[in-house]
C-alpha cells in the first residue's frame, strides 16, 4: 500500500498516523541489533518504516527494505539518492524492491562525495537533483511508487550561512523547489529534523501558501545521546533553541538524564504540532527506537500493556533465517 494512500486513510477516520526511520547498520552486530529493533516496531503497528539508503553499501539497503516487507509486514519506504548514479542504477534497485513489494520511495539528491559540488558529479545522462530523481520515476514507472520527498524548514543546509540561518530569498528559493518536486509528483513532504516547532509550522504555512497542498509530516529526532545529538544537528545545520541547548548543557554528562529530558521535549514538541491539526509524525531512531516509544506513550497513541503483536512476523523472521 502507498503511505499517501495510508495516511490519507487514517486522517479520514481521524487518527495520528506515526512512523519510524532505520539505517543500514556498519556491523554484522548492528544488523542482528537493527533485526531484533524492526522484530519489536511491528508489536506497535507503525503506519510505516523507511530505511535510509548509503551509496556505499546500497545491497544492505536492498536487503533491508526487502526484509521489512516481507519478513516483517512493515509498510516500507525506501531512500534512494542519485547523484552520482546512473538511470540504469537507480532502475535497478527500483525493480528490485518493487519485485518485492515495496512501494514507497523518498526521492533524494544524496551528498556528492567530499570536496566535490552535486552537480559536479553528474554526467551526460545522469540524474542530479531530487526533482530529476522525482521526474524519472514518475515517467518510467507511472504510479507504481508512492514518491515522498525532503523538505527543509530552514532551508536546505547547503544555503545555511555561517550565522545559522538562510536569507529569505534562498529560503523563498528552497520553498518554490519544493513545490517544483510536488508538481513533478511527490505524494508527501517528511520534513529535515528541527528543535523550534515554531519554524516547522511557520514552513508548514508558507508551503500552503505557495500552493503545496499534500501531506506535510514534520520529522522528530528524539535526542537519546548527547553526543549524536551535536553530530545530528551539526550536520544537518539545525537551530537549537537556547533553552534546549542550556537544558543540555547541564546533564551533558548524564546519560539517563539526557535521555529523560530527550523524552519530555520530545513529547511537548509533538503535542504542540498535534494541537494545530498535524496529526502525523515521523520518528528518526538513530536504530534505537526506545526513546521514540516512550514519547508516543506519553502522548497515549500506543499502550505496552495491550500491545500484541501481529500475525506472522516471527514465524515469517524464523522460516526465513532458519
Amino acid at each position: 500500500m502507498k503511505i499517501i494512500d495510508r495516511v490519507k486513510e487514517a486522517w479520514s477516520e481521524d487518527k495520528i498516523v506515526y512512523s519510524f526511520e532505520f539505517m543500514p547498520p556498519r556491523t554484522p552486530k548492528g544488523m542482528k541489533l537493527l533485526l531484533d529493533s524492526l522484530d519489536r516496531i511491528v508489536m506497535f503497528q507503525p503506519s510505516f518504516c523507511d530505511i535510509t539508503w548509503r551509496a556505499s553499501s546500497s545491497e544492505m539497503t536492498l536487503e533491508i527494505a526487502r526484509k521489512m516487507k516481507t519478513m516483517f509486514g512493515l509498510e516500507t519506504m525506501m531512500h534512494l539518492t542519485c547523484v552520482g548514479s546512473t538511470p540504469e542504477r537507480i532502475d535497478s534497485a527500483l525493480d528490485f524492491v518493487r519485485s518485492h513489494g515495496v512501494e514507497n520511495i523518498l526521492a533524494l539528491r544524496g551528498d556528492p562525495p567530499e570536496g566535490e559540488e552535486a552537480l559536479d558529479v553528474a554526467g551526460s545522462g545522469d540524474l542530479s537533483c531530487a526533482l530529476d530523481l522525482v521526474s524519472h520515476i514518475r515517467e518510467t514507472y507511472g504510479s507504481s511508487f508512492g514518491i515522498v520527498v525532503a523538505g527543509y524548514p530552514e532551508a536546505h543546509p547547503d544555503v545555511i550561512q555561517a550565522d545559522g540561518s538562510a536569507t529569505e530569498e534562498d529560503y523563498q528559493k528552497d520553498l518554490a523547489y519544493l513545490k517544483k518536486k510536488v508538481d513533478a509528483g511527490a505524494d508527501l513532504i517528511i520534513s529535515q529534523l528541527f528543535y523550534d516547532t515554531d519554524i516547522f509550522l511557520k514552513f508548514v504555512n508558507d508551503c500552503r501558501q505557495i500552493g503545496i497542498t499534500c501531506p506535510i509530516v514534520p520529522g522528530i529526532l528524539p535526542i537519546n545521546d548527547y553526543r549524536k545529538f551535536l553530530r545530528m544537528t551539526t550536520l544537518c545545520k539545525t537551530k537549537v533553541p537556547a533553552d534546549v541547548r542550556d537544558a543540555l548543557q547541564s546533564i551533558k554528562d548524564d546519560p539517563v538524564a539526557v535521555r529523560k529530558y530527550g523524552i519530555h521535549l520530545g513529547t511537548e514538541m509533538c503535542k504542540k504540532i498535534l494541537a494545530h491539526g498535524i496529526k502525523a509524525l515521523h520518528l528518526y531512531t538513530l536504530n534505537s527506537e526506545k526513546t521514540a516509544i516512550e514519547i508516543l506513550k506519553n502522548l497515549g497513541l500506543v499502550d505496552v500493556s495491550k500491545v500484541a503483536r501481529p500475525l506472522p512476523p516471527s514465524a515469517q523472521c524464523k522460516q526465513e533465517e532458519g
